[in-house]
């Protein structure tokens, strides 16, 4: 396996165990909340609160990771700390919260949130600064792999752990965590220090149109967002019974899944930005059709159309992205990217 490779898989494997942490967290957070005293009205708010300091945060380190741009080793090694602090105080709530510190507790879920976002956007920027060009689609595609399974299992971990103890899960999740975050700083390593673009004038003229690009997949994220995380339970339960959600609500990941290896072949042949176009269009078509659906079957169906156009618009936008970001301002596009925000519906 070539260094670059190297990189991608455990880029993925990185993403995957860091969606699954957010799963678990979210599935005990109302116990956890409980046990420190804080009343079960904030949890939304302390939710809100975590998802404010990842889009802060994943933007300022991505800008930051721009400023060591040709420090691979020491990028990874930032990473790889920032990251163990994460997995300490993750691993660190189940054990605080029975104390009843509400302080405490807030803390941690704090400095958690804060430190988590190194796995999110540096590692995305050098998928941007060591994958040569053809081969960034695929590479986009498998950094949301990782993501699109965790998603899909997400209702059978909501299953098998709510109402359950939660330091097992929290200690799982932690340091498996933690051990494939060693096997990405090892992977950053191997990769050489990469040539950084200097900025032209036209890179510069160049923001006007990554902003756009920007603010569309914000906007098309919020739409598939609200398709699934709101509207996708309710939808199924006109059909079936809330016991049956568990084996029904993935479908949509299903289709995200299956449908990035197409993307890849879309953002080839058409370039990232139609590719996206394309995609939202058939994830549009899909949530349409869902709402009208007249029986399981059809319904099912219009679920997996949805989550198969996500999946496209998706993988050919985070291609977008690292094409717009090869002038030396990788860090700036993918910290603003906003595509991870899609998600976090996974606590649905």
């Amino acid at each position: 396996m070539s260094a670059h490779r190297g990189l991608v898989a455990a880029s993925a494997a990185s993403q995957f165990l860091l969606a699954v942490g957010w799963t678990v967290y979210v599935i005990h957070l109302p116990q956890l909340a409980a046990q420190a005293g804080i009343d079960k009205r904030w949890v939304p708010w302390i939710l809100l609160m975590d998802q404010a300091i990842f889009a802060a945060m994943d933007w300022a380190l991505g800008t930051a990771a721009d400023r060591v741009a040709g420090a691979t080793a020491r990028l990874g090694n930032a990473i790889a700390l920032a990251t163990l602090v994460s997995c300490g105080a993750f691993l660190a709530m189940p054990l605080v919260a029975p104390q009843g510190s509400p302080a405490l507790f807030l803390a941690l879920t704090v400095v958690w949130s804060a430190t988590s976002s190194a796995l999110r956007a540096p590692p995305f920027v050098l998928l941007g600064r060591h994958v040569p060009g053809p081969s960034q689609p695929a590479a986009a595609a498998w950094f949301l792999f990782g993501l699109g399974v965790a998603s899909a299992i997400g209702p059978y971990l909501t299953s098998a752990l709510k109402g359950g103890d939660p330091r097992w899960p929290f200690a799982l999740a932690a340091v498996s965590l933690a051990l494939a975050t060693m096997v990405l700083a090892r992977a950053i390593r191997a990769n050489p220090a990469p040539t950084v673009a200097t900025r032209t004038p036209a890179a510069r003229l160049a923001a006007g149109p990554v902003t756009a690009f920007l603010a569309a997949v914000l906007l098309a994220g919020l739409a598939f967002q609200v398709h699934f995380a709101l509207n996708a339970a309710p939808a199924f339960l006109r059909f079936a019974k809330p016991a049956d959600l568990e084996s029904l609500m993935p479908v949509f990941w299903i289709g995200f899944n299956v449908m990035l290896a197409p993307g890849v072949f879309a953002t080839r042949r058409v370039g990232g930005v139609a590719a996206f176009a394309l995609g939202s269009a058939l994830g549009g078509i899909g949530a349409v059709l869902a709402t009208s659906a007249g029986s399981l079957p059809l319904l099912v169906t219009a679920q997996f159309v949805a989550g198969a156009g996500w999946g496209i618009a998706i993988s050919s936008a985070a291609a977008a992205a690292l094409a717009m970001g090869r002038t030396g301002r990788e860090g700036f596009v993918s910290g603003a990217w906003p595509a991870r925000t899609a998600f976090r519906a996974s606590r649905s």
